[in-house]
């Protein structure tokens, strides 16, 4: 079980009290436990730092206890009690929108509504107009979301496939017999939106391999089963498909280069097989004269046989690849990144103290890192103002004295506000290390306002860099109206970093936009926006990300040194 964090503590409370509310208990018992979660998210320490929780206003005796249970068993008896109580179809419901825990435990219980189907009947049968603080216009809005609900995007964001993918990997090493495996298709290319995952394994055991494959909890429906390959459908939000294809050893590598795609690139390489009188399938390359066939011990010896160096899998577009990389091509690496630059502690809506960030960041060998917490206008994220930050400073200078071997910059993820103002002033900015310039709010504007917003951000000499410069979430927000063009193109005339935010949830800038800007000249950001551990390893699809857009180390700031760093914030400023 992973360490816990005070987001899981938080967490644990605000789930308590959903389901308390969906009971219909005591409003102020609800309350208590939301007030607990909230008087935690404010807390400026970390778990660890925190020895008698009910010395914090807002946590009384009962709580307490509880949290004391969950911290030493990762177990909560009271929430495993109403989970048991609760009909467990209800809490899918609270995907639907508008539909919150109030809403949801009238409809549960005046009308015994526990799942989606009772839902759908008793809106098609005019049950939910009927109810106080309903009416028709929010049933129809139900009944489309039910129907939208049902029907499976055809293909789903990366930060969800990802996810998926884990899973199946963990429990691929389990298995014994497998020899290695990898993860193929387009989500090995990092495109940003994927239809079903792909795995080729090798093992000279393939039926003990498929028994094992075919006892995986979480299958739904098994679409096929034969000799090399075995095609499921997992029980999982939207049922995706899953194909995996057992391979022997030295078949391996062509087979995932195959399964690897695209689709495109695969037939640059067989017509340059052609060419020197080959032939590529997933098994090998076969020579057109004698049939004999050739089998690599690496994709990297797959790719030499053409007289190519290694292509990484994000670049398999047929857009240049293979004419780049007959010669040596270079393309930034994560073992050339020296720091961090957007990160969040307690002290606004992160998980773990300044303190914890840093052993996090020492722990990944960086030079450097930037404490860049949320500013005030952002209430939700409990962000910080001048005194806060000022305070978080004076925490920043002892931590520099007992951690010499690592620069940390005293930052801030600064609103631009939607009148185009900063949320602070010049004379307060000069204070601080690193000022990252962000939009979270009025999405809503005209191209013409968001870019006011953004080139007041950039115009600003304290302001370094424009955090998820879009601000899209793949798949579920489109982001704001920016002119990207515009964008990178003021960017450099302002000496203005952009950030290529590593969350999958983002991937913003994406390759295509982080590619134009190094045409231009523009210096990326590949920056986590870690509000825990555990997403400070996001660099690493960040990265894939990066190559797929073509970005060279001197493009990226993260691998110059901490002098190199400061020169350029200092050519801003002057």
């Amino acid at each position: 079980m992973n360490p816990l964090n005070k987001k899981d503590l938080i967490q644990l409370l605000e789930e308590i009290a959903l389901y308390l509310e969906l009971k219909g208990e005591n409003p102020f018992r609800i309350s208590a436990y939301r007030k607990a979660a909230q008087a935690l998210e404010l807390d400026e320490r970390s778990l660890s730092e925190i020895e008698d929780f009910s010395q914090i206003k807002g946590i009384g005796k009962g709580t307490q206890e509880l949290i004391n249970e969950f911290i030493e068993s990762g177990q909560s008896s009271l929430l495993s009690e109403l989970k048991a109580e609760v009909p467990s179809g209800l809490i899918p419901l609270l995907r639907l929108p508008g539909l919150g825990g109030k809403k949801l435990a009238r409809l549960y219980q005046e009308l015994n509504i526990t799942d989606q189907a009772s839902l759908l009947k008793a809106c098609e049968a005019g049950e939910v107009s009927s109810l106080k603080g309903f009416g028709k216009k929010t049933e129809a809005n139900i009944l489309q979301a039910i129907k939208e609900s049902g029907t499976r995007p055809e293909r789903l964001p990366i930060d969800y496939m990802l996810s998926l993918a884990r899973k199946i990997e963990n429990y691929l090493e389990t298995i014994k017999e497998i020899e290695k495996f990898s993860i193929a298709g387009s989500i090995r290319r990092m495109r940003e939106t994927i239809k079903d995952l792909d795995f080729i394994i090798a093992t000279d055991q393939p039926e003990s391999v498929k028994a094992s494959l075919l006892n995986m909890e979480a299958i739904k429906q098994v679409i096929s089963q034969g000799d090399t390959k075995v095609s499921v459908t997992l029980a999982d939000q939207y049922d995706v498909a899953v194909d995996f294809r057992l391979v022997t050893a030295d078949q391996f590598a062509t087979t995932l280069h195959h399964f690897t795609g695209s689709k495109d690139h695969n037939v640059a390489m067989r017509q340059r097989a052609k060419e020197q009188g080959e032939k590529i399938s997933e098994y090998g390359v076969a020579d057109l004269s004698t049939g004999k066939v050739t089998t690599f011990e690496s994709e990297a010896d797959f790719f030499k046989h053409f007289g190519l160096n290694y292509i990484p899998p994000e670049l398999r577009e047929a857009k240049g690849e293979l004419e780049a990389f007959t010669e040596e091509v270079s393309l930034v690496s994560e073992d050339q990144i020296r720091g961090d630059l957007h990160m969040h502690t307690t002290w606004s809506d992160g998980a773990h103290s300044v303190e914890e960030m840093i052993k996090f960041c020492l722990d990944k060998g960086y030079q450097y890192m930037a404490i860049t917490d949320h500013s005030k206008f952002l209430r939700v994220a409990n962000g910080l103002n001048e005194d806060r930050l000022r305070k978080q400073r004076e925490e920043i200078e002892r931590l520099r004295a007992l951690y010499p071997d690592i620069t940390i910059l005293a930052g801030v993820e600064m609103d631009v506000l939607p009148n185009g103002e900063l949320d602070f002033d010049d004379q307060f900015l000069q204070e601080l290390d690193f000022v990252i310039g962000a939009i979270h709010s009025s999405f809503n504007q005209s191209e013409a306002e968001i870019m006011k917003r953004l080139k007041a951000a950039m115009d600003n000499p304290y302001v370094k860099m424009i955090a998820h410069p879009s601000g899209r979430l793949i798949g579920t927000r489109e982001g704001y109206a920016v002119n990207l063009d515009e964008l990178i193109d003021y960017a450099k005339k302002t000496h203005t970093m952009l950030e290529l935010n590593a969350n999958p949830k983002r991937f913003d800038l994406s390759a295509e936009w982080v590619n134009k800007a190094q045409e231009k000249g523009v210096p990326i950001a590949i920056n986590t926006d870690a509000h825990n551990k555990k997403t400070l390893n996001y660099m690493t699809e960040g990265i894939k990300v990066a190559r797929r857009g073509w970005l060279k180390p001197e493009t990226v700031v993260n691998t110059w040194s901490i002098d190199e760093l400061q020169n350029f914030f200092n050519k801003k400023e002057n």
